[in-house]
């Protein structure tokens, strides 16, 4: 599958997602340059922040933020927790350097305190899932690799706690979050030294072939509609799979059974108004009812991301304390 910029035919039919890519009907992908989200960059100098290499072979990288006092006396600094944040975008647009995603991790690091690594991965449909999944875990494994290092990056290390990770995504982000969890289980022994402390799920985006009721009574002019729901997960499962595959729906037909599986603390968000509402309060009421330490919170009336589309309103402020205290009560 070919990937440019260059706009094909007008003959051809195609499906467009949030102006920024489009899939035509010959299979021709043609992505724009240009973020979805026209916003300014507020970059205020109290936040350091570099971009990383972290997949050579798939020139993948990660971006790092931490507090800037840390950078001005590293000695004199405790060490801080280290908080992933995975972009969203249905698995087919984002990355870390759209603004909307920068001023979130600004303000993730400065109000939590933390160290924030907000990773790139593979998009559909050029990259079917799960390579998303497969890359999530490569930015984790980065980290492993850090910790080890004989020459360290020490922007990194003098200021990162290994020992308290959290790994947290926004909408396709909380699904590859979701999957990790599953994937390397409690205390993620195969990463150590470093060690994931809980799993922070915002808006998870999952799926089935059954609709849930606020899939099927959702507005259409929400800002995540069906509409566009249903065009990410054909353009992003597995080819001559359905919404009922393993990565997009845990608790689907062919899906491993999460009961007897044990996974870190997680904590669930997601706004009332959110058509992914119905399945990620299923998701949080299953894991709870088989003795997980899940915890989860609703904001009545807000859409998809709220907290990133809309980072200065009110229910955006409300969920950084939230996501403070799941960090403190988890960390070692």
């Amino acid at each position: 599958m070919s990937t440019s910029t260059t706009t094909p035919p007008n003959t051809l039919s195609y499906e467009e997602c949030r102006g920024v890519l489009r899939v035509y009907s010959d299979g021709s992908v043609v992505r724009s340059p240009n973020p979805s989200f026209d916003v300014p960059v507020l970059d205020d100098g109290s936040v350091a922040w570099k971009d990383v290499v972290f997949d050579p072979t798939n020139h993948l990288q990660l971006r790092l933020y931490k507090p800037a006092a840390t950078t001005r006396s590293p000695s004199s600094s405790k060490k801080l927790p280290i908080f992933y944040y995975i972009h969203g975008g249905g698995f087919c647009i984002g990355s870390r350097a759209w603004p909307n995603c920068q001023n979130y991790c600004f303000q993730l690091a400065s109000q939590l305190q933390c160290v924030v690594v907000s990773p790139d991965y593979r998009l559909a449909p050029e990259h079917r899932l799960p390579a998303a999944i497969h890359d999530g875990a490569a930015a984790l494994e980065w980290l492993r690799a850090q910790a080890e290092a004989d020459e360290p990056d020490t922007w990194l290390t003098d200021v990162a706690d290994f020992e308290n990770v959290f790994v947290s995504g926004d909408s396709a982000g909380g699904n590859i979050a979701h999957n990790l969890a599953v994937q390397f289980g409690p205390g993620s022994a195969e990463l150590g030294p470093v060690r994931v402390r809980g799993y922070l799920l915002l808006a998870p985006f999952f799926g089935g072939t059954v609709l849930s009721k606020s899939e099927a009574e959702g507005p259409k002019d929400a800002f995540l509609n069906w509409e566009l729901i249903d065009r990410f997960w054909r353009l992003s499962i597995p080819a001559g799979e359905n919404t009922d595959h393993p990565l997009v729906n845990p608790f689907g037909p062919f899906s491993r059974s999460l009961e007897p599986v044990a996974l870190d603390p997680i904590l669930v968000v997601v706004g009332g108004s959110d058509l992914l509402k119905d399945r990620a309060e299923d998701y949080a009421k299953r894991l709870k009812n088989w003795g997980k330490k899940v915890e989860y919170v609703e904001f009545e009336g807000e859409q998809h991301g709220f907290f990133t589309i809309h980072p200065n309103s009110q229910a955006a402020k409300d969920l950084m304390p939230i996501l403070k205290r799941f960090i403190t009560e988890n960390s070692s």
